[in-house]
């Protein structure tokens, strides 16, 4: 199995990437980032998470607080003042570690090789572990993160949450040279749980599916109240998917970069996907490149379509396989 680190603010998507995780890949370390909710809130939620799913023995790294250089930006609309309301959960047995996130991230990949780091909240751990050691960027296999989008934005009309939280140290990330697999809002949103799911992981019926359906549920609630959508969508899921299963995705090479001064367009990753456009005006982007690049080389592979039946097939499998 892959080795990962998994970087994230749980967050109910979140924790459904910690289930495909701990599942399905050797997650060697959980980092926690102020994000969804405070630090202190989203650490104590991963160690929930991970007692729920009876792997406490994956360790669990508190890191930075608040993004590089802004105030942090919460969601309490979406994942409630917890920053995981709805699921009646345990208290953590175990607590985190006295490292800080940052330290372990350094520490782990100069001394490991092909470590896979996943992020699926604000980037400030992941920029800051480059900029404490620049050589983890040519040992690092590859990054999958949620964030940003190949379109339009959620949290303003160009910016995604993840990216707009903390723009400086996405754009420190991008421009890393990193090789960066971004799964942005345009294909996140195609990853849409409804009531139909919700009874499928009631049938499963172990804990972990159980759990996931208390999730589903609450988080259908707050997404049709806040966003008027008709389910709930896993984004920090598909992250994880991808290195799964990367069959699951249909991806394009593209050079992407993070608007940090624009008054509208703060935290907007800049896509240029002018390779992918066709002479089909119905179809905005094309899966696959209709010209040369037109640009700057491409830093990243940018998410464009998702294998929805396929995932949730892995994410059944995976429920079923937890005790």
């Amino acid at each position: 199995m892959k080795k990962v680190i998994l970087d994230c603010d749980p967050g109910h998507d979140d924790a459904f990437a910690m289930m495909l995780a701990v599942q399905n890949l050797d997650v060697l370390g959980i980092t926690t980032i102020g994000g969804n909710c405070t630090l202190e809130n989203v650490t104590k939620n991963a160690l929930k998470v991970l007692e729920v799913l009876e792997r406490t023995d994956i360790p669990v790294f508190a890191g930075h607080s608040c993004p590089t250089t802004v105030p942090l930006v919460t969601a309490p609309q979406f994942h409630g003042e917890t920053g995981l309301d709805g699921p009646v959960l345990p208290e953590p047995s175990v607590k985190a570690q006295d490292k800080h996130a940052v330290d372990f991230i350094v520490e782990t990949v100069m001394n490991t090789d092909d470590v896979t780091l996943i992020a699926t909240g604000p980037l400030t751990n992941i920029a800051a572990a480059i900029n404490r050691e620049p050589k983890i960027v040519e040992r690092v296999k590859e990054l999958s993160i949620m964030g940003g989008s190949v379109t339009y934005g959620n949290w303003t009309p160009a910016a995604e949450f993840n990216i707009y939280v903390d723009p400086e140290a996405a754009y420190r990330v991008f421009n890393s040279g990193m090789h960066v697999k971004m799964s942005g809002i345009n294909l996140t949103r195609q990853c849409c749980l409804t009531a139909e799911h919700v009874k499928k992981f009631r049938e499963i019926g172990t804990k972990a599916a159980h759990f996931a359906a208390d999730l589903t549920e609450f988080f259908i609630d707050t997404t049709i109240k806040s966003a008027s959508l008709s389910g709930a969508n896993m984004h920090d899921a598909c992250a994880v998917a991808w290195l799964i299963d990367p069959s699951l995705i249909k991806a394009a090479d593209m050079h992407i970069d993070i608007e940090l001064k624009g008054e509208l367009t703060r935290g907007m990753t800049v896509c240029d996907y002018r390779h992918l456009r066709g002479v089909e005006p119905a179809v905005d982007l094309c899966r696959e490149p209709q010209m040369d690049f037109r640009g700057e080389a491409p830093n990243a592979e940018a998410a464009l379509e998702l294998d929805f039946p396929g995932f949730m097939d892995l994410l059944y499998k995976t429920l079923k396989n937890y005790k």
